[in-house]
């Protein structure tokens, strides 16, 4: 098991050395750098930022806005969830409103919600929107998964209510919470920043890239584009990490 995760580590560090490689080779062929920079300008741009007095402010405002949006989703699309696999003509009337969020493009959305919202929630409301489909479908696959056997069994056994949903339908559904998590909040990082480019609140990563890009500072837009790669992918391993903590689901796979 440790050599193969040792393989795999190496992998992952070789594939990303080829991918900067490849990008300054693509660099120095185009030779524009306000086009294609290299990796080295991206850097110090990346540095020059980290030293910015407004960088922390600018990272903390996304970073509200995104765990906003995803813990509005998630816990909505929860609830909802567990009320439509109970209930199959709740699922059905949701049907048609669900089809039309996932079906509506991102920019339309973003645009209606800047006409309706003031900019510092035009992102909340679009992470809101396309991270609820997710969690909602997992929880309803999650539950209708459940072997009604053990439901059945709990109940001889006298286990019913609170207890019953704590210690029988509960693990069973944490694997799909942790997946419909991990990959909600994934989108509703790139989600929330595409809205900040267009709507551009005060402080915000994505009005930090729109400002780079309206200025032709291309290594800025890199190195902020970093920045917003890290902290999605941070938030992503911070779901991951939460979830193998959870006590029943580690009873639940040992079982």
């Amino acid at each position: 098991m440790r050599s193969s995760t040792v393989r795999d580590s190496l992998i992952i560090a070789l594939s990303a050395a080829a991918l900067v490689a490849l990008w300054w080779g693509g660099s120095l062929v185009i030779g524009a750098p306000i086009i294609l920079p290299t990796p080295g300008a991206a850097l110090r741009s990346l540095a020059g930022i980290l030293r910015s007095p407004t960088f922390l402010t600018a990272v903390g405002a996304t970073a509200l806005r995104g765990l906003a949006a995803f813990g509005l989703s998630f816990v909505g699309g929860l609830a909802v969830g567990l009320g439509a696999s109970r209930a199959r003509w709740v699922d059905s009337a949701l049907q048609p409103l669900l089809t039309v969020i996932r079906s509506t493009p991102v920019m339309a959305v973003i645009l209606l919600a800047m006409i309706w919202f003031r900019t510092t929630m035009v992102p909340v409301f679009v992470g809101v929107l396309v991270g609820f489909p997710i969690v909602f479908a997992s929880v309803v696959e999650g539950v209708r998964a459940l072997d009604p056997r053990l439901t059945q069994m709990a109940r001889v056994y006298g286990i019913r209510g609170p207890r019953l949903a704590l210690h029988v339908a509960l693990p069973s559904l944490v694997p799909y919470l942790v997946g419909s998590a991990s990959a909600s909040l994934g989108l509703t990082w790139r989600v929330v920043v595409g809205a900040e480019i267009l709507a551009q609140p005060f402080a915000a990563i994505g009005t930090a890239l729109q400002t780079a890009q309206a200025r032709l500072e291309t290594a800025q837009v890199f190195a902020w584009t970093v920045v917003a790669i890290v902290l999605g992918a941070a938030g992503e391993v911070g779901v991951r990490a939460l979830g193998g903590l959870v006590p029943w689901r580690r009873g639940a796979d040992q079982g």
